[in-house]
């Protein structure tokens, strides 16, 4: 049965999430607000958490999965950043913007893109997010929250609730918090390449 958390978007209550991250850590699959839309998310160590949303999301094997992250240094854990990468990322984060790395050995290799052994990581600027990653002490492995077939990401909680009541085992409410996705910054091939124009102003890698 999925278990449904109201939190105060500027004031998260600590109990909440504590609660929260137990959950994520026993194996939840969670819907939770970020700085650019809601998103799916659940523990980096957890492959049936991770086939679960995969299964929501009806992906295929080459999806970019993301980890959401607490700051910079911990970007540097799962992603080979180099000088030119690290001052794009510097002046970007926290913010709505993910971008596609070369993965360390760090990443499972489940979560890499088959092909390209790359991995999306991102620092969003939300309250709630952060005080999540913080008490969790590790990324929350994530996605948009974009059901097959729609353009944009779902934004109300209530409507949430109705779709994914039974595929998700907790849903955190802190209001509608943006219909727009992240941007996509493809850092790879050293000069950045625009994948996805979202909620992050793309225009410094333009």
């Amino acid at each position: 049965m999925t278990q449904y958390f109201e939190i105060h978007p500027d004031n998260p209550q600590a109990r909440i999430i504590r609660s929260a991250v137990e959950m994520i850590r026993a194996g939840a699959v969670v819907v939770y607000p970020t700085d650019s839309s809601y998103a799916l998310g659940c523990h980096i160590g957890d492959k049936i958490a991770m086939q679960k949303i995969a299964r929501i999301r009806e992906f295929d094997k080459n999806h970019h999965f993301t980890l959401v992250c607490r700051d910079l240094s911990e970007i540097s854990t799962y992603a080979k950043v180099d000088n030119a990468a690290y001052r794009l990322l510097k002046a970007h984060t926290p913010g709505a913007y993910t971008f596609l790395l070369k993965a360390t050995k760090e990443v499972p290799k489940r979560l890499q893109n088959a092909k390209r052994k790359t991995i999306g990581l991102r620092v969003p600027d939300h309250l709630v997010a952060q005080a999540l990653l913080e008490e969790l002490g590790e990324p929350i492995m994530s996605t948009t929250l974009i059901m097959p077939g729609a353009d944009s990401p779902l934004s109300d909680p209530d409507d949430i609730r109705e779709l994914l009541s039974n595929q998700v085992d907790l849903i955190i409410d802190s209001g509608n918090c943006g219909l727009e996705a992240t941007s996509i910054i493809d850092l790879v091939s050293g000069a950045p390449q625009v994948i996805r124009s979202g909620k992050g102003d793309v225009s410094d890698f333009v």
